[in-house]
């Protein structure tokens, strides 16, 4: 099978790579083509790839190319992971935010809009190609805003592109581990959309363990998001938040730990990415093992400032190993070789959650197999979630109408309708603030 990569020369390629390498059963992916618009940095990546291949014998075969149309000719996967603006349009996005004394993180609040708004288009000319060159590839989206990007391409391709996110399976694994049970064998009952959701439930061997859960403190206050929300919160919400609601629930906290931080997350990793693509351009550098180092650093300062400002502490070292890498293989394989799965998975809704309409994007687990990705049924979220869950989604219904249409005016509705932006003087000034920075939004009349 064939695999093409889009964001091909990204940093967090060789980790889909590596779990290729894993894989030696008949209908594994042979051939992995690797498509950006910077050769340097598809360099640098194939450079890795190939030290991660060496004495495997059965490894896939690496091309490189910058010719979107070629890459996705005859593709029976491909893997959306590009980045619109790259590193410095995320510091950007955090810059202009926190300017104005709001959130700027790449996929919630003023920082995903911004960045949904100059991907959007971009999504779309993909999926159209995708429909036009490859139309029986499945496309498999890791781009974020994940869910946003999802469903912009699923109105092109439908149930044919599916996100993905190791957010909930990371959720899952810290939950059942520490209520002693295999991660592997555990039903997570989780339901929202993405970056914004909630484990009700985690069932193993038939029996609901989470209430046993929610009535410890000091089970709660032993993993990492009892760190970050508190037991005490917990308790009161009766679930476990997917950490990125720490945005929502702790919000002031947040905003006011980026604005004292020395770098924004984006600036961060604009930087220490520049520094390992400048270390790849030397011939004689070990390409693994640079890569690990910087990946270590990375994993290891991820969500900093949301765990200072809970008193969180370090992460765990068994957070520190990612795993969307595992979810995009499980996934392919379910498909590839009808190898039934269970998934969280970001697809289009259905009749899974009834206060949101058929073709919007959520994300729930999902039994896949060679039809695609199917959601489950799941019970309806309490009103608190369900109010969270219907404004973001119109948000994210008006960043989709704003990239179409072209409307500043629409797009400045999207970010005043945000429950994290708190004026419509604020949302105007960031939609002037960001036009301003990102040459991708000049579309916006």
């Amino acid at each position: 099978m064939k695999l093409t990569i889009l964001g091909g020369g990204g940093f967090r390629v060789p980790l889909v790579y590596g779990a290729l390498l894993t894989d030696h059963a008949e209908g594994r992916v042979t051939d992995v083509v690797l498509h950006d618009l910077d050769a340097g940095r598809l360099d640098a990546v194939t450079r890795v790839l190939a030290e991660q291949a060496a004495g495997v014998p059965d490894a896939p075969a690496v091309s490189a190319t910058t010719n979107l149309d070629a890459a996705l000719r005859g593709a029976d996967f491909v893997f959306s992971a590009i980045r619109v603006g790259g590193l410095e349009g995320r510091a950007n996005d955090e810059r202009v935010a926190l300017a104005e004394g709001v959130l700027g993180q790449e996929t919630v609040g003023a920082g995903g809009i911004a960045y949904g708004l100059r991907t959007v288009p971009v999504a779309v000319d993909i999926a159209q190609r995708v429909a036009r060159l490859a139309p029986d590839a499945w496309v498999i989206n890791f781009t974020n805003p994940a869910g946003l990007v999802t469903e912009a391409m699923s109105r092109h391709l439908g149930d044919r592109v599916i996100g993905i996110c190791d957010s909930p399976v990371g959720l899952g694994r810290r939950i059942a581990r520490v209520l002693g049970g295999d991660p592997n064998q555990a039903w997570i009952d989780y339901v929202g959309l993405n970056h914004l959701g909630w484990v009700r439930g985690l069932h193993i061997a038939g029996r609901d363990e989470l209430p046993r859960l929610l009535a410890d403190p000091g089970l709660l206050g032993s993993f990492e998001e009892g760190k970050l929300f508190g037991a005490d919160w917990l308790q009161s919400l009766g679930a476990i938040p997917n950490e990125y609601l720490h945005y929502y629930y702790f919000n002031r906290e947040t905003v006011r730990a980026y604005q004292q931080a020395e770098k924004t997350r984006g600036a961060f990793l604009r930087d220490q990415q520049a520094h390992f693509y400048e270390q790849m351009r030397d011939p004689g550098a070990g390409a693994l093992a640079t890569w690990d180092r910087t990946r270590a650093e990375r994993e290891a300062t991820y969500m900093a400032e949301n765990r200072e400002s809970a008193g969180a502490g370090e992460r765990d070292a068994d957070d520190l190993s990612g795993g969307y890498e595992k979810v995009a293989l499980a996934l392919m394989r379910a498909i590839a070789r009808d190898e039934r799965a269970t998934l969280i998975l970001n697809v289009r809704n259905r009749t899974t959650l009834s206060v949101l309409d058929t073709e919007a994007v959520i994300e729930v687990p999902c039994l896949v197999d060679a039809g695609g990705a199917h959601p489950v049924t799941v019970a309806p979220l309490p009103d608190h979630a369900t109010g969270l869950v219907c404004a973001v989604k119109a948000v994210e219904r008006e960043v989709l109408s704003a990239a179409e249409s072209g409307s500043r005016t629409t797009a400045e509705k999207a970010f005043a309708l945000h429950p994290l932006v708190d004026s419509v003087n604020v949302a105007r000034r960031l939609v002037e603030g960001y036009t301003q920075v990102h040459p991708g939004l000049a579309y916006l009349k």
